[in-house]
């Protein structure tokens, strides 16, 4: 590798989690029927949230691909295995088991007694709720082992360098997501649903391949780089995409002319060319502007992490109290980003961050531990 941090990665990481929170704040208000809603809905809210569901995601996998190559070149297969067991694992089932179940209880707050009465009915359900990201994240990170060696061996080096063939090609890099998104296309044909779920492979194995695409983009000098050189190409089918996108978002009614599951298969197509051609240009205009981690960002880099795994269940406790206000979404919309934000900082920041224990807890290294540089949280989310 010719560099020793990707800052882009860095920067990506904090900027893709934080619009996942927005996203999570502006729920109530979407119309979507989340956990807790709103009297009201906006549809202009709802118009410019499902577009923005097609790159967060997705991107986020890439980086976490990327960032197991980085951190498999730099300790040992035990070692990194160790790692995803303590760091992903561990505060999967913690947080599955206290942090998850207050979601429920405000979702169905009539069927419970109080709180405690949630916990005795929810805490071993083990419903992974938003934290199927996690979930999701460990078994990649399993895999991440053989797939690196093999990248490592002959037919992997021949793998990388039809890769950097094709990316010397100005256009090269978006065409390679014609099979990702002909993969989708298949794959949504015996398995439609949009569940969450390891076993619905429409959606596990889609997002499988954006994590695989960052382990060999990033074994690559010359790939990332055409990522960086190519980015106003990228930008350019970005546009073309988005403008794709909402054309068909907001397209008349055409059931005469097609069924309803050819429908379906051109939006999976289009919402595909989004998330591809949105994570193409967000890594390469991050690679050409994000030079330096900051210590402030290694730092949220840091608090991210527990910062992700608390941010829905304190979303969805105050938003209750807060679609009740006699108020219109704007003021309601922005109460819940200003306090969700200040609480959820807070709990990072004094209760999981000085505390060895809730650090191990929440995925973060222990101040005594003495795990490599390349082990750092950042590196893996």
């Amino acid at each position: 590798m010719d560099k020793s941090r990707y800052s882009e990665l860095d920067w990506l990481r904090v900027l893709l989690i934080f619009a996942v929170f927005l996203h999570h704040v502006f729920m109530p208000f979407n119309g979507d029927g989340w956990h807790v809603m709103n009297h009201e809905s906006s549809k202009v809210l709802d118009d410019i949230m499902v577009y923005f569901e097609q790159v967060r995601l997705h991107t986020l996998f890439f980086i976490a691909g990327a960032g197991s190559v980085l951190l498999l070149n730099k300790v040992s297969t035990g070692a990194f295995l160790t790692t995803k067991l303590h760091r992903l694992l561990i505060p999967l089932i913690f947080a599955m088991m206290v942090v998850v179940p207050p979601q429920a209880y405000f979702e169905n707050i009539t069927e419970y007694h109080n709180l405690a009465d949630a916990y005795r009915s929810l805490m071993f359900a083990f419903n992974a709720n938003h934290l199927w990201f996690i979930e999701f994240l460990f078994i990649f990170m399993l895999l991440a082992v053989p797939v690196n060696l093999a990248l490592g061996a002959s037919s992997g080096r021949a793998l990388l360098s039809a890769l950097e063939r094709i990316a010397e090609h100005k256009h090269g890099l978006f065409l390679l997501g014609l099979g990702v998104i002909g993969v989708r296309l298949c794959l949504k044909t015996v398995m439609p649903s949009q569940d969450p779920s390891l076993f619905n492979l429409s959606v596990s194995l889609f997002f499988l391949l954006f994590f695989m695409a960052g382990m060999c983009f990033i074994k690559s000098p010359k790939i990332w780089f055409a990522l960086e050189y190519n980015r106003a190409t990228n930008f350019k089918w970005l546009l073309f995409s988005s403008v794709t996108f909402y054309a068909w978002y907001y397209r008349p009614d055409i059931s005469e002319y097609a069924s309803v599951e050819m429908r379906w298969q051109l939006w999976w197509l289009i919402s595909a060319l989004v998330s591809w051609s949105g994570l193409l240009t967000l890594i390469g205009y991050a690679s050409a502007w994000c030079k330096k981690t900051p210590n402030w960002l290694r730092l949220t880099n840091e608090m991210i992490y527990p910062f992700y795994i608390v941010h829905q269940t304190v979303i969805v406790a105050l938003a209750f109290y807060i679609v009740q206000w006699d108020a219109g979404i704007a003021v309601k919309s922005l109460s819940l980003l200003f306090s969700s934000l200040i609480i959820c900082g807070a709990i990072c920041c004094f209760f999981i961050r000085p505390f060895n224990l809730t650090r191990y807890l929440f995925g973060l290294k222990t101040t005594q531990s003495k795990v490599p540089e390349g082990a750092r949280l950042s590196e893996e989310k």
